[in-house]
């Protein structure tokens, strides 16, 4: 789908879609049913409704602004986000991408609109004619998937979910949760533990809680990629990888959670633990965003070339590749001379790229940049101390089995200089941006354009166009941020053949084409020497 207004959904496409059960796009509408007054994803198992009974919406909050009820048997809720919001830069895209994170909740929707830049009156207006709901209806929509989740996952009171998931009154979620399920809570919890054969919901206290959840995406997904990012760039004290799982501590709105991570073979698998259980619905939202896991990876795929029809037949492509046959990020590394001289081009313009790559997020902008900043023009694994020392000295202590925070912007801007160590300038960068985003000088939300993000970025001291192009990257999901100056990209171009100047028959997926080349040149074996290099190599050739 290129647009999801409601005007510009393609009824023919979006038949076809239903007839064949497509699951490819699960969230990225929703079909109205006029005769049962359901609303569906679009591979409901049950019978496909008649032409003239269906129409298509883009959201859930129209579905349910126009009445309809959810189906229980598809769950249209649980689906994967659309991958529109993060491929569209409008208003509509960020302003979904901020209501998913809960500024609505926090802040009403004057503050949405403030941190936007738009009055209240214009945002309603281009959410309702782009989306099919207001602001409100739209975060209303979330707080509904919000309940069932812990209605059906935990043991807590209903007046304690009601608050949790963000509602103002229990009669508020009472008639939210009728309306939206045609159930009530007390039902819906009932028919959630006979589904699991009798067994009871998880007991959760009302102040915090623990609960486990099934996170999905749209398939493939290369899992290797993802399991090597991860486990590469773990900070001690604050992250942690074993037994193929990623364990880590992250701010929340009112205060902090645990997640750890797995990969399963339809599903991310998250146990999270929260300090405060209205965090949920911004944590899973921040998880999934790290994962990439709203991505539509066939239709990436099929634009990068990717897959048994590219180059006009099969493409010669490694076997899949567990995370553990990827380098290991720790690894020593030869002089950058001998990295250059000792790799040769293989299978010149013939990308052979992994089907299902996934550009990882974050899940605090503030932590991504400083980060970053940290790891300039120094190996993975240097940068995993230099950034481990900080968060033990400045992190916060939390209880859980690891036990700190990465440190606040406030925090670093006023000690970080006694605690990090390297050239003058960079610790002085590192403390300016700091101070920068504990003022306020710099913000970094997904409500925000690229452009003025990257301009932002680039006014720090310390920051050039790598910095700033990483960041924007993966802080706003921006599919189409082109690596060219990261030094492991530019080896994997030149692995594969691939002219950096000439990327515009990849747009708007170039974000994917520099994860497919830095794995490219990751992966390699030209010899055994060169690969640590690659593995450890984050700088770029900016100064």
């Amino acid at each position: 789908m290129v647009c999801v207004t409601i005007t510009a959904l393609d009824f023919e496409r979006c038949y076809r879609a239903v007839s064949t059960r497509d699951s490819r796009f699960d969230g990225q509408f929703f079909t109205a049913v006029r005769t049962t007054g359901i609303y569906c994803r679009p591979s409901c198992p049950a019978i496909t409704p008649k032409r003239a009974n269906v129409s298509f919406l883009p959201t859930a909050a129209a579905a349910q602004q126009a009445g309809y009820r959810a189906c229980r048997r598809c769950l249209p809720d649980a689906a994967p986000g659309s991958p529109l919001w993060n491929t569209r830069a409008d208003l509509a895209a960020r302003a979904m991408r901020l209501i998913g994170d809960g500024v609505v909740e926090r802040a009403g929707v004057p503050g949405l609109a403030a941190t936007l830049g738009y009055s209240q009156r214009q945002l309603t207006r281009v959410l309702t004619t782009e989306l099919g709901a207001g602001p409100l209806a739209l975060a209303r929509a979330h707080r509904a998937h919000t309940a069932r989740l812990l209605i059906q996952t935990t043991a807590m009171p209903m007046s304690d979910i009601a608050f949790a998931a963000g509602f103002a009154s229990i009669r508020q979620f009472n008639d939210t949760v009728r309306e939206v399920f045609a159930v009530s809570p007390t039902t819906m919890r009932l028919e959630a533990q006979r589904a699991r054969t009798g067994a009871p919901a998880r007991p959760a206290p009302s102040g915090s809680g623990s609960l486990t959840l099934r996170l999905p995406y749209r398939e493939p997904l290369d899992r290797a990629w993802l399991e090597w990012f991860l486990s590469a760039h773990v900070v001690p004290g604050m992250e942690l990888w074993e037994d193929r799982a990623y364990t880590r501590n992250l701010r929340t709105p009112h205060g902090h959670a645990t997640a750890r991570l797995s990969f399963q073979r339809d599903h991310v698998r998250a146990d999270l633990s929260l300090h405060d259980m209205r965090d949920l619905a911004p944590t899973v939202t921040r998880l999934r965003h790290l994962l990439d896991l709203d991505a539509d990876p066939v239709g990436i795929d099929e634009a990068l070339g990717v897959g048994p029809t590219a180059h006009g037949g099969s493409p010669k492509r490694p076997p899949e590749q567990a995370a553990e046959y990827l380098p290991d990020a720790g690894a020593g590394s030869p002089p950058e001379s001998e990295a250059l001289t000792e790799i040769d081009p293989v299978d010149v313009g013939r990308p052979s790229f992994t089907p299902g790559i996934r550009v990882p997020g974050c899940v605090d902008g503030a932590e991504l940049l400083l980060r970053t900043m940290i790891g300039q023009q120094i190996s993975v694994a240097a940068a995993a101390t230099h950034t481990a020392r900080l968060v033990e000295a400045l992190g916060e202590r939390v209880d859980g089995p690891i036990p700190l925070l990465f440190p606040t912007p406030e925090v670093i801007a006023e000690r970080g200089a006694d605690i990090l160590t390297g050239p003058a300038r960079r610790i002085r960068s590192i403390t300016a941006a700091a101070e920068a985003l504990a003022s306020g000088e710099l913000a970094l939300h997904q409500g925000r354009t690229a452009a003025d993000l990257r301009r932002d970025l680039l006014a720090l001291d310390g920051v050039g166009p790598w910095t700033a192009d990483y960041v924007t990257m993966r802080l706003l999901a921006d599919p189409d941020v082109l690596l060219g100056t990261d030094l492991v990209v530019r080896r994997g171009a030149s692995l594969l053949g691939i002219d950096l100047t000439d990327t515009a028959r990849w747009v708007p997926w170039r974000s994917y084409l520099s994860m497919h080349l830095w794995k490219t040149a990751l992966t390699s074996r030209a010899t055994p020497s060169v690969v640590p290099t690659l593995a450890t190599t984050k700088g770029s050739v900016e100064s």
